[in-house]
């Protein structure tokens, strides 16, 4: 009888260890199948970081040749102005000469005391209109190195420019495979949650399975053997031919199995907390200050009403309410506090480029070259917000 219990409990555990490892073998090939999705988003993030801090560099670039080609159209205008006035006064000169003839230059030359004295006012008179000319040589030659500087400036921008786009397309395309890349990494954590619940539940049902399987099998061998040793023996009666107390045996309850804790992985999310502390009032100056340049010209580097870039706005505007910030847009869209539900004065960004929020969906900002500062939807498919306030 023993020998047939133990042959029982052998085929019952051979039966359940037929299954359990199906579903072990699902949870491995899903956890390897995560671990590798998330390797691909670990990669692709740390690709993604590194051409933002290119386009950050790039953009400082922008920045500081938008600022030499202003300056170079100043200092060209100045020239102008100093060749136009170099040109007026030698028309004069001119003039005078034409209508007084060449008596004055006679006269000087005959006025002379002696031979030397005469050669050096010949030599004066020379000088004079050498000088002239070398003036005005001068300050045309000046125009002409700084309209070739500006030209060379302007032609670097456009490269300058050119890169940011493609920089900006690569940055979309990586922004895109890495988002998919996370909803993957999500539902494949979905999956093996799933998996691990499933065979959880299907090895704690073979345990009860085995466990009453094992009860009844006990309880059938105590009765059989009860009967085997006293053929008197009545069913329940405790009491056999010798005399001897007999005791029952009652099986115990299988004991419930732990379930195990599935955490899922958050490391990839993204958190954010508004600032709590922050005030209306300061908000509305930032929007008041960044709607005063609305109509100003997009001018990469500047700073003024004659031109702004997009960060430059949102530099100007918190500088107006004594709020340091930084001058980069990709270090404007890190910095502060990250908030989810917006506030006009608020900083709009996205790749490359930011705003200030107005409300209702509409934002503050310099759009591109070519264009002026204007409102317009925050409508972009990724962007977030930041507080400075």
């Amino acid at each position: 009888m023993r020998k047939f219990k133990q042959v029982f409990l052998a085929s019952v555990l051979a039966s359940s260890m037929v299954v359990t490892p199906v579903f072990a073998d699902d949870v491995s090939n899903l956890q390897n199948s995560k671990n590798a999705a998330q390797s691909e988003v670990n990669s692709l993030q740390s690709e993604l970081q590194t051409l933002i801090e290119k386009m950050s560099k790039l953009e400082d670039d922008l920045v500081s040749t938008g600022q030499q080609i202003t300056q170079a159209q100043d200092d060209l205008t100045v020239a102008e102005e100093k060749e136009h006035q170099q040109y007026e006064d030698m028309k004069k000169r001119i003039k005078y000469m034409y209508e007084e003839g060449n008596s004055t230059a006679i006269e000087t030359l005959v006025s002379a005391e002696n031979f030397s004295d005469l050669l050096n006012k010949a030599e004066y008179v020379q000088n004079v209109h050498s000088y002239d000319r070398k003036q005005l040589q001068e300050y045309i030659d000046t125009k002409q190195q700084i309209a070739d500087l500006k030209a060379q400036l302007e032609e670097d921008q456009a490269n300058l420019e050119s890169m940011q786009s493609d920089y900006e397309a690569e940055q979309t395309t990586l922004s895109n495979t890495l988002e998919s890349k996370k909803e993957e990494v999500a539902d494949l954590d979905e999956q093996l949650q799933a998996a691990v619940a499933a065979a959880e539940a299907k090895r704690q049902a073979e345990e009860a399975a085995k466990a009453a399987k094992a009860a009844e099998s006990t309880k059938s061998n105590s009765t059989v053997a009860s009967t085997s040793n006293s053929g008197s023996q009545t069913v329940g009666n405790t009491t056999n031919n010798n005399g001897n107390n007999n005791t029952t045996v009652t099986p115990s309850a299988p004991s419930t199995p732990s379930t195990p804790t599935v955490t899922p992985d958050t490391s990839n999310n993204n958190s954010s907390s508004d600032n709590g502390g922050s005030t209306y009032g300061n908000g509305s100056a930032i929007l008041s200050a960044a709607a005063a340049y609305l109509g100003v010209p997009y001018v990469w580097g500047g700073t003024s009403g004659s031109g702004v870039d997009c960060s430059g706005l949102v530099y100007l505007a918190h500088q107006a309410c004594g709020i340091p910030i930084t001058r980069n847009s990709y270090s404007q869209g890190s910095g502060g506090q990250a908030v989810s539900d917006p506030q006009p004065g608020d900083v709009v960004c996205y790749g490359g480029h930011v705003g200030i929020y107005a409300g209702g969906g509409q934002m503050i900002h310099a759009p591109q070259p070519g264009e002026v500062v204007c409102y317009t939807s925050v409508n972009y498919a990724y962007h977030w917000y930041r507080r400075y306030w």
